[in-house]
């Protein structure tokens, strides 16, 4: 678990193209013909990999991104538009050849989460559209992304019972939802019939969050609220802690066949599983 962690503060800190994307990533980026990336490690039961990016033309050299587990999630890569190829291998033995790879396309101002999903038994690569424009007004923005396995359905609520998310399924996102800003005590409820678990989010108005709910130790849940965007005007490159509290570590990455990139989501037909995300 140490060393899973090691990886996630190696990975952050070793992106060399890692950037602070601007909040309004469209239209910041679009002028100078970049879009943003970033990678993910979404899959329970799935081993650390190496983590392979490369343009389909140009000069810039292929990076390798190693070690990484379950629960990484890296910072925005600042890319030329075009075509990328990723590819996914095993971290042990060293030197593994690339298993599993998906082409993603990056438009002018685009943003994306690439992430492996899944049981390792479907292990897939899919590409998310991340959503990086300010709320209106003084509201925040949030989304929940499912990685538990071991709560495959769940929903969040407030703990008055006032529903923000129901029939979340493993390996799928809702959409973003406007919501208003505050410190909530939220309520995950699996639908197994497991423990409720209770998580603290500190949601800033102008903000947009991703909540990445995840396996931890010994059965239990835990998760992460990410900082997409803020309003000042940058994507940190760091997490924002929740009260479960620390990055997460250790893991898989799905591939679903056909284009994408690295950091995030479930596969196709086999994950169409209803979700909806309600306001605060």
């Amino acid at each position: 678990m140490n060393m899973r962690r090691l990886a996630t503060a190696a990975l952050a800190l070793a992106l060399p193209l890692a950037v602070a994307a601007p909040a309004h990533a469209r239209e910041a980026a679009g002028g100078d013909g970049k879009g943003y990336v970033r990678l993910a490690h979404l899959s329970p039961d799935t081993p650390e990999v190496d983590v392979h990016l490369k343009a389909l033309s140009g000069t810039m050299k292929e990076q390798v991104f190693r070690g990484v587990g379950y629960g990484v999630m890296s910072a925005y890569l600042a890319l030329p538009v075009g075509g990328y190829e990723v590819g996914m291998a095993p971290s042990k033995p060293p030197g593994s050849p690339v298993i599993l790879t998906t082409l993603v396309t990056v438009e002018p101002g685009g943003a994306y989460t690439v992430a492996g999903v899944g049981k390792y038994a479907d292990l897939g690569l899919r590409v998310l559209r991340d959503d990086l424009s300010m709320p209106p007004g003084d509201q925040a923005k949030v989304r929940v992304i499912q990685a538990s396995v071991q709560a495959p359905v769940l929903g969040v609520s407030l703990p008055d019972g006032q529903t923000i998310a129901d029939n979340v399924a493993f390996a799928t996102t809702t959409a973003y939802q406007t919501v208003r800003p505050g410190t909530f005590n939220l309520v995950i409820h699996p639908a197994n019939g497991r423990s409720d678990t209770g998580v603290q989010a500190d949601l800033a108005a102008g903000n947009v969050y991703s909540l990445l709910i995840l396996d931890g130790a010994a059965g239990a849940l835990k998760t992460e609220l990410r900082t997409d965007a803020t309003r000042d005007g940058v994507v940190p490159a760091g997490g924002v802690a929740t009260g479960a509290g620390g990055l997460a570590g250790s893991g898989a990455w799905p591939l679903y066949g056909g284009a994408a990139l690295l950091v995030l989501v479930a596969a196709g037909a086999a994950w169409g599983i209803r979700r909806r995300l309600k306001t605060l």
